[in-house]
């Protein structure tokens, strides 16, 4: 049995059609199409559908758990992360998509990447942006999945990659706190009566140091620094951190914005993986898209996905839809600061400036 939701997003399968001969002939893999696909299985059941007659007796004795208990169709991990979150119950919260449908919603997974995950009930083409894809993550709506190919990565390698993290590893071990929850504190320390946000006046990120995923969808981009000074001391790498954090959420704005341009109407915010822990990057994300973030009270909101599908599966719940309302649950909510609106606003007009100036570079040198 195989999950529509891996092989709607990865394998060209779709759910009215099915597989499609001519491009496994046209790729060269012609022999999978052989004895009605049975190679790479013709049996496809829906995300969190029984599969079987559940655990069979191998498998129960390797896992030390019951024959014949339940067992059901998977999702691809970040799918199953957005499933996590973005069906809770938000009564209560002040929250613009209270008494909306989940369609004004995205769930962003972040973690070594980040993945950006919309629905809709009528498939929506979203330029650099994958799918739709329908029942791929919701039962019965359509999915677009938006990603930068280098998140929780990038701000890894900026800050290990400077000159100053023995300084800062040797101080955060000292303080018995992590390298990051130091560095937060280190620049409320620097950043005397300013918002914190506004001490990259002059330093611009742009985030792709391993190509662009969405919305730009080309590969060959790089990243770029811009505001450099000789200084290198922990100063400079809390600053740094920071631009490169708020690069990661001009990424996500940029997404957004071209998701709504396309259709979507999306008001609200749901962040799970590590880097929602890190409260700079949840408050980043929330100033610079202005929009409210929730956050998860589980933070391993992929495990909590997965938990639903096995619940469906069991006949706990009676669909997709009731278990994620049930299972999914908020942590906090995190409103945007509308008062950073201006310049963050101009951060994004250089963001945008920024790959206009890269393409221009590459021409002149191409030329």
């Amino acid at each position: 049995s195989r999950s529509l939701c891996t092989v709607v997003c990865k394998w060209t399968y779709t759910s009215d059609r099915g597989w499609d001969d001519s491009f496994w002939k046209m790729i060269g893999l012609e022999d999978l199409v052989k004895d009605k696909y049975e190679k790479i299985g013709n049996h496809v059941l829906s995300p969190g559908e029984a599969v079987g007659k559940g655990l069979t007796p191998e498998a129960a004795r390797d896992l030390g758990l019951p024959e014949g208990i339940a067992v059901a169709a998977s999702l691809i991990d970040a799918h199953a992360g957005g499933l996590g979150v973005i069906g809770a119950d938000v009564k209560g919260h002040n929250l613009p998509c209270e008494n909306q449908p989940i369609t004004s919603r995205v769930a962003m997974i972040c973690g070594t990447s980040s993945c950006h995950m919309g629905v809709s009930e009528t498939p929506i083409f979203v330029p650099g942006v994958w799918g739709p894809y329908f029942s791929a993550m919701v039962p019965g709506l359509w999915l677009n999945e938006g990603g930068q190919s280098a998140t929780g990565k990038l701000i890894d390698h900026v800050v290990r990659g400077h000159v100053a993290f023995p300084e800062l590893e040797a101080k955060a071990a000292a303080s018995a706190h992590s390298i990051y929850t130091y560095l937060n504190s280190h620049l409320d320390l620097i950043k005397k009566s300013l918002p914190v946000g506004f001490l990259t006046v002059d330093l611009h990120v742009w985030p792709d140091f391993h190509g662009n995923r969405s919305p730009l969808t080309d590969l060959t981009l790089k990243g770029m620094v811009v505001g450099l000074t000789l200084s290198r001391g922990l100063d400079e790498l809390a600053l740094i951190y920071l631009a490169t954090i708020q690069a990661i959420a001009l990424g996500t704005r940029h997404i957004l914005e071209v998701m709504q341009a396309a259709g979507h109407d999306i008001t609200t915010l749901f962040l799970c993986g590590g880097l929602s822990k890190n409260p700079l990057f949840v408050q980043m994300h929330a100033d610079i898209t202005g929009k409210p973030v929730v956050l998860s009270k589980e933070v391993e909101s992929v495990l909590v996905g997965a938990a639903i599908l096995g619940a469906c599966a069991s006949g706990d719940f009676a669909s997709i839809q009731e278990a994620m309302a049930k299972m999914g649950k908020i942590g906090r909510v995190v409103q945007p600061n509308h008062e950073h609106k201006r310049f963050y606003d101009k951060k994004y007009e250089v963001f945008l400036k920024l790959v206009e100036h890269q393409r221009e570079y590459r021409s002149i040198m191409n030329s």
